[in-house]
């Protein structure tokens, strides 16, 4: 039993995993009525009029609004796991603290969920840390450490919901941007706030997550301790394959249609059912009395008419000037203020060869094409990249054709060549989206050094085949056979990750022999931690560097 400021949760013992756990604990208010598109509020005391109610807090928790018909505006939860143990067991002064892992899941900030069943997501990385041996608590870099890990699975609002744009969000004081971040931050205040009743250390969390749940960790980021009048609320950041897509300031053209769009399909616009709404406040005073089922389905048409538009965009953080400051690629320019440097001990970001692919219009892979217009032609190519990055220059989009990612070339120093418009453009997405952004996350981290102080930033490529968005998931998501049959590699990438989680340094704990590569620290090396079949190896930056370079002089056009 937990006993918090606000309520008494009640938590289980699965014998069968070997853990304990709470599933559903409430973090934030519920965000509905006038509390719809506001940042989150303090949880609602469930204990009032001194009542002493137990909260059952071993049962799922639904979806935030997203697809056609599922989930709950009533959906700001979170869910825990640890190996055993009891608040009353971590009381003890010789009992050292537990390092915490934050995990943001994807879904493209659009949907998504962060629920779990047992055995919950992340239970094969538990099973390579340094609490699946018999070694006992000791010190790394002069400090204590504990040999488990609190592993906390929250969920945050989506799409319209958790990322509507616009001048009337930001002129209304009873509104707020970017309150998808903002239930995240939340997040980490409870775990500031409440973690050590759990036994957690709250001087040694990690954000963590994969696609948008990657981007969610390189928002964090930005905005933990951004200025001198916020918290820092974590100390490490794991990004895998971070979805960081276009953002731009909360009143662009770009972002300021997606609200005149999502408005009017809710029939809140100057031409839809509610005639009278033609002043902004008007506007939004429609939008916050809709019934959820009309601003669900008026934000999945936004986002279906997104898919391969020419700007590529649709729900995403925006620069709101509070929170998102200004673009990653400013903000992590050695040029920045030092106010907005990324203030965190240790970085580690993951990529895929290949998982720029996925977000591409198939067309672009054969010559016949596709209903969007695209074939695997030159022309077509061309089409594609001026929709995509209309920003750019004439001499930028040649220095990008030519120069950069000409049409028969490299991808990386170790992997090898490509010749098709198919993986050239699938390289300018990755690299634009999902693997610069990580890379600039990394070299303006805080610290140096990754020796046993956990302070390092770190870099990796998985290349296996298919390497699209999210085939590395195998390792460490969930259980299945795969972390069996291919043990080398699970135990030197999910073991790499429970290090990290541990102590800040992926090598700590390293599991495998003397013959595969650790991860070497990018400040010091210059060099990545490449996974290949059957081996771990490392392998050089410099072309992926000229080219993040390159996005990241051009980065307020774009806008990353």
């Amino acid at each position: 039993l937990a006993n918090l400021t606000y309520g008494n949760f009640l938590g289980s013992y699965s014998p069968e995993y070997n853990i304990t756990y709470w599933q559903k604990i409430p973090y934030a208010a519920p965000p509905v009525g006038p509390l719809r598109f506001r940042a989150p509020q303090p949880p609602l005391p469930e204990n009032s009029n001194g009542s002493t109610t137990i909260y059952n807090s071993t049962q799922p928790y639904d979806l935030c609004p997203q697809r056609t018909v599922n989930g709950s505006e009533d959906c700001l939860y979170l869910g825990l796991y640890s190996r055993p143990w009891t608040p009353s067991s971590c009381s003890s002064s010789s009992t050292p603290l537990r390092p915490v892992v934050v995990t943001f899941h994807g879904g493209a900030f659009i949907q998504g969920g962060g629920s779990f069943t047992l055995p919950p997501s992340a239970f094969p990385i538990l099973n390579v840390s340094s609490s699946s041996s018999s070694e006992e608590e000791g010190a790394v870099g002069g400090k204590e450490y504990s040999p488990d890990i609190i592993f906390i699975y929250p969920i945050y609002r989506l799409n319209a919901f958790g990322f509507l744009p616009g001048k009337e969000i930001s002129e209304d004081p009873e509104s707020d941007l970017n309150v998808g971040l903002l239930d995240q931050r939340a997040v980490l205040q409870w775990v500031r706030d409440y973690i050590e009743v759990f036994g957690g250390d709250k001087e040694q969390v990690t954000v963590w997550g994969q696609s948008a749940g990657g981007g969610s960790v390189i928002a964090q980021v930005l905005g933990n301790g951004a200025s001198t009048r916020r918290e820092k609320l974590f100390q490490r950041a794991l990004a895998g394959s971070p979805f960081w897509p276009k953002t731009y300031h909360y009143d662009a053209p770009e972002a300021q249609e997606l609200y005149d769009r999502f408005a009017e399909l809710a029939g809140c616009g100057k031409n839809g059912n509610a005639s009278t709404t033609t002043t902004t406040t008007t506007s939004l005073q429609c939008l916050k009395q809709a019934p959820v089922q009309t601003l669900r389905e008026a934000s999945l048409a936004v986002s279906a008419s997104h898919t391969y538009n020419t700007s590529s965009y649709s729900w995403a953080p925006v620069i709101d000037k509070k929170f998102l400051l200004q673009p990653l690629s400013s903000a992590s320019s050695s040029s920045s203020s030092p106010n907005l440097q990324l203030n965190i001990n240790s970085a580690w970001s993951m990529y895929n060869l290949h998982e720029g692919e996925n977000f591409l219009p198939q067309g672009l892979s054969n010559s016949t094409g596709d209903s969007y217009g695209f074939n695997s032609s030159l022309a077509s190519f061309n089409q594609w990249l001026q929709g995509y990055l209309p920003g750019l220059t004439e001499i930028e989009r040649t220095k990008v054709k030519e120069e950069l990612y000409p049409e028969v070339g490299m991808a990386e120093e170790l992997v090898g060549g490509y010749n098709t418009s198919y993986t050239r453009a699938g390289l300018i997405y990755r690299d634009t989206v999902l693997t610069c952004p990580g890379l600039w996350m990394v070299e303006a981290s805080g610290g140096g050094g990754g020796g046993g102080g956990g302070q390092g930033a770190y870099l990796g490529e998985y290349t296996i085949d298919p390497a699209k968005h999210g085939s590395d998931t195998g390792y460490w998501n969930r259980v299945n056979d795969l972390q069996q049959t291919d043990r080398l590699i699970y135990e030197g990438y999910a073991g790499a990750f429970a290090s990290f989680f541990q102590t800040g340094d992926p090598n700590a704990y390293k599991l495998t022999g003397e013959d595969q590569a650790g991860v070497p620290d990018l400040r010091e090396t210059g060099m990545q931690f490449v996974i290949r079949n059957s081996s771990l190896v490392t392998g050089g930056t410099d072309l992926l560097r000229s080219r993040c370079d390159f996005w990241r002089s051009v980065g307020e056009r774009i806008p990353i």
